[in-house]
């Protein structure tokens, strides 16, 4: 395997742990016993299902425990990437190659998208890949129409550009960066208010689903850079031709059922057993059942895990769990509604913020996107609200109603068209919030336990990637961190993010120079970073 083994503290049961890089070339094969290691995951979206497809590949005993109880007997299946409708980004290098393994074609092909205020259209986003291609981040810049803010305000996005360099993804520039809030960051780099409002703001709260005041200005920089920055091609996304339950998932899972992989619906986690000789977790407790575990995954969301905990006797007397407990979620409000009559859309998806001081909010066209819906007569739309703790209390009718009111504004069209049917959905504490300070709450994908480990969209890891493929690479990492442990199968070939273009490694090198050198000088501590 390429990259560095080093020996690191010893496991409580006297065996030594190899640290290791997940970028694999020549990996070290372990002998195979036939008396199969049984490994428990608990979570069954991109983290979960990665870790267990690869460990299943391993020859593995593993029991997938189906997450979602938290969303009611009704939706016990559900995973945290079943709710909401998201796009699949070019960078997205790792799930692009899982789908191709599995055999499924679930995707569009590269659509373009636009941005609305209440005033109207305000950016149209091309296909970056059929535009010239610029060094970042003029790329991005002059490629998008700006359709209403004057050149002048576009430009003040540039001298963001040395919070870019300066933010490496280490975590030695999260904690510089995360305490900021995003605001705080774009208002210190000159960001003009025009810009801010129309398009920083609503891209932020699509993208880490809250309002930029309270985003932390690392998760910005991170998610920025990962799908707007580092190349122009990389805001390029396809869409799912269905739910991804229904496109990717429920193929992937008959696949693993193949393999001998076990799904156990609506098992709500209420504990673990402990050995209290070698502190190694031996079983996961769901109420009156148990199951036994050589090694287990816990690839849930935040709002899950902080109920877990809450329950365990075990987690709660280990620091890096408590920690948990401070850290939030934000609400997600779904609402699909079928129309009564074909509205003509020019994007199948958009973003869209400003109406009555509420959150930023996506809406797509079904019709265009879903294979169920292309040949319908009528139109189905899907609208995602984001921190939409204001709205979910309302009534499903009063949702519909306001829904259409701001789909009006946005395209006119949508004025004479009436709902003949509606589905909404609400889900509280479904997304990761990456507020100011939230870094030191994270966890990482190994832990004090020898045996449990991590992994989904909000661990912390130097992968640099986001969203739905950063959780199916914590989940690849998790299954390659089990394998270490219990010294049997093959590392996982995780393809790293694509590298920086080559103007960005020499202003980061010199950076890097810069920063060692202000290190060095008496004072460099003093003064509040």
């Amino acid at each position: 395997m390429s990259g560095c083994w080093r020996v690191l503290p010893a496991f409580p049961n006297g065996k030594l742990r190899r640290g290791f890089c997940c970028r694999a070339d020549d990996q070290p094969v372990y002998t195979v016993r036939h008396n199969k290691k049984k490994v428990v995951v608990v979570g069954s979206g991109w983290a979960g299902l990665g870790a267990a497809h690869h460990l299943c590949k391993q020859d593995f005993d593993v029991t997938v425990l189906e997450g979602g109880y938290e969303f009611g007997s009704k939706n016990k299946s559900l995973s945290p990437d079943d709710f909401g409708i998201r796009g699949f980004w070019y960078p997205y290098r790792n799930i692009f190659n899982l789908v191709d393994e599995i055999g499924v074609k679930p995707f569009t092909s590269w659509t373009k998208s636009a941005q609305y205020s209440e005033e109207g259209l305000v950016v149209k986003y091309p296909i970056f890949q059929d535009v010239p291609q610029l060094p970042t981040p003029f790329g991005t810049l002059f490629n998008t129409q700006f359709v209403r803010l004057p050149l002048i305000d576009q430009l003040t996005s540039i001298p963001l550009m040395a919070a870019v360099i300066d933010f490496d993804n280490t975590d030695a520039s999260w904690r510089k960066y995360d305490p900021i809030t995003a605001r705080e960051l774009l208002k210190r780099f000159g960001c003009s208010e025009r810009l801010y409002q129309d398009v920083f703001d609503p891209l932020l709260q699509v993208g880490l689903f809250a309002p930029a005041e309270q985003c932390s200005a690392a998760a910005t920089l991170g998610m920025l850079y990962y799908f707007v920055l580092a190349n122009q091609k990389h805001f390029d996304l396809v869409w799912c031709r269905g739910t991804v339950r229904e496109q990717i998932f429920q193929p992937w899972i008959e696949s693993l059922k193949t393999q001998g992989c076990r799904f156990l619906e609506g098992r709500k986690v209420t504990d673990v057993a402990l050995n209290e000789e070698t502190g190694c977790i031996t079983e996961v407790v769901c109420g009156k059942e148990s199951f036994k575990a050589d090694a287990l995954i816990l690839a849930v969301g935040i709002s899950t895990l902080q109920e877990i905990i809450q329950n365990s006797a075990a987690l709660c007397t280990r620091e890096e769990f408590l920690k948990i407990m401070k850290l939030n979620s934000t609400d997600l409000l779904t609402v699909k509604v079928e129309l009564d009559r074909k509205v003509n859309l020019p994007n199948a998806s958009n973003v869209s913020s400003g109406f009555e001081g509420s959150c930023a909010w996506t809406f797509f066209d079904l019709s265009m996107i879903y294979d169920e819906y292309k040949e319908s007569t009528t139109t189905v739309i899907q609208a995602d609200f984001y921190h939409a703790n204001d709205l979910l209390p309302l009534k499903d009718e009063k949702i519909v109603e306001k829904t259409m009111s701001w789909l009006s504004k946005c395209i006119k069209d949508f004025e004479n068209a009436t709902v003949i049917d509606k589905e909404i959905g609400r889900f509280p504490k479904s997304l990761t919030h990456f507020f100011p300070g939230s870094y030191k709450y994270m966890m990482r994908g190994s832990t004090s336990f020898p045996n449990l480990y991590m992994a989904g969209d909000w661990i912390t890891n130097r992968h640099g990637s986001w969203s739905q493929e950063k959780s199916y690479v914590t989940g690849l990492e998790a299954a390659n961190r089990i394998i270490d442990y219990l010294e049997e199968g093959t590392f996982a070939k995780i393809l790293p993010v694509q590298e920086d273009e080559p103007h960005i490694q020499s202003l980061r090198s010199l950076n890097r120079n810069l920063n060692d050198i202000i290190e060095q000088l008496p004072w460099s501590n003093y003064f509040l970073q």
